[in-house]
């Protein structure tokens, strides 16, 4: 009899490791955080199963399925072995908790490698944060970073963290700076689904119900912040961070031209931008882009475009504290104090 474990059942603070046995294609899509990929099919051999399952007949997929592995089972094995080597426990799952994940199970707990598998699979862990998500969000009390574009808001969070803090990076988790130029020098879109599950795993472990975030609309990028989450962050403590434009300026710089083709993303963008802009002032942005004088075209984007869309909606929340990014160890500083206080009144 299988050895199996629902997910929430699991000691998020034990010595486990997770092994996705999925394809690669399927992995990289989404899976849980931190899990390994050990594919007992790759994206080709997956498709030729599939298709032989679909229009030839299933014992014929099996066979096919079972060659394939047989020429793996020594790497398999060695993969494996590394792995639980240096964890207490390993966790095995598929798609559905079905053959791959149940046929690997019981081969290598025959020959004395012991495993558990996740109930469900994939789709058990998915259906953990669908009901569990929603009751974690109303524990939590979200602080909200607030602030024009090239406040260094991103940067702020990633120092709170590092002083012990709670904090939600969503645009990192969504890979996405928020904006129509927030792709630019950043590698390919994250799924909803691996979104979701990076939420919820940082929240499952919390050290106190004060979470650092930054303001966001519904969406960032091709991400839909759920519904029920982006109603507790604007429910939350809102901190304004505010800085010169010339810092705000060179920030977004750095931040934006990564490498040489930068440019013409940016210049792609501009684009887009356009039927919010108007045609005039885009031009000004992309000659300033062309001529490769990035910091008056950041500025000058700023001033004619993201500093206005922000504004309008800055006046809709009441502030706790404001900083000023300039001396950006500073601001950290202040708002680790202030957070900390909340932390110790609610003791």
């Amino acid at each position: 009899m299988y050895k199996t474990i629902e997910y929430m059942n699991i000691d998020i603070d034990g010595d486990c490791a997770f092994v996705d046995v999925r394809s690669n294609g399927e992995f990289e899509e989404f899976t849980i955080p931190g899990a390994v990929n050990i594919p007992i099919f790759n994206n080709e051999e997956r498709a030729t199963i599939g298709t032989i399952y679909k229009n030839e007949s299933i014992e014929k997929a099996k066979k096919v399925g079972i060659q394939i592995v047989s020429a793996k089972l020594l790497e398999l094995y060695e993969k494996f072995s590394e792995i639980k080597k240096s964890h207490k426990e390993v966790i095995i799952f598929c798609e559905r908790g079905g053959m791959r994940s149940s046929s690997l199970w019981a081969l290598f707990n025959s020959i004395g490698i012991k495993a558990t598998k996740l109930e469900g699979g994939y789709k058990g862990y998915r259906a953990a944060i669908n009901e569990n998500l929603p009751k974690i969000v109303e524990e939590v009390t979200f602080i909200m970073l607030h602030g024009h574009t090239g406040t260094g808001k991103t940067e702020l969070l990633q120092l709170l963290e590092q002083k012990g803090l709670d904090v939600l990076d969503l645009e990192g988790y969504a890979n996405h700076r928020g904006s129509l130029l927030g792709s630019v020098g950043l590698p390919k879109k994250v799924s909803q689904k691996m979104f979701d599950a990076l939420i919820f795993e940082k929240l499952r472990r919390r050290k106190s119900n004060y979470v650092l975030i930054e303001a966001e609309s519904g969406r960032i990028g091709n991400i839909v912040i759920p519904q029920f989450f982006h109603k507790r962050m604007k429910e939350g403590i809102h901190i304004i961070v505010e800085g010169s434009l010339e810092a705000r300026g060179e920030r977004i710089v750095k931040e934006y031209i990564v490498n040489e083709g930068s440019r013409q993303e940016i210049l792609d963008a501009l684009e887009s931008l356009e039927r919010y802009m108007g045609a005039k002032k885009t031009e000004i942005v992309r000659e300033l882009v062309q001529q490769e004088n990035y910091l008056e075209a950041a500025k000058e984007l700023m001033l004619i475009h993201y500093d206005p869309l922000y504004s309008k909606g800055q006046g809709r929340y009441e502030f706790s504290l404001s900083v000023n990014s300039d001396d950006m160890e500073a601001a950290a500083g202040r708002i680790e104090d202030f957070v900390n206080n909340l932390i110790e009144q609610s003791k």
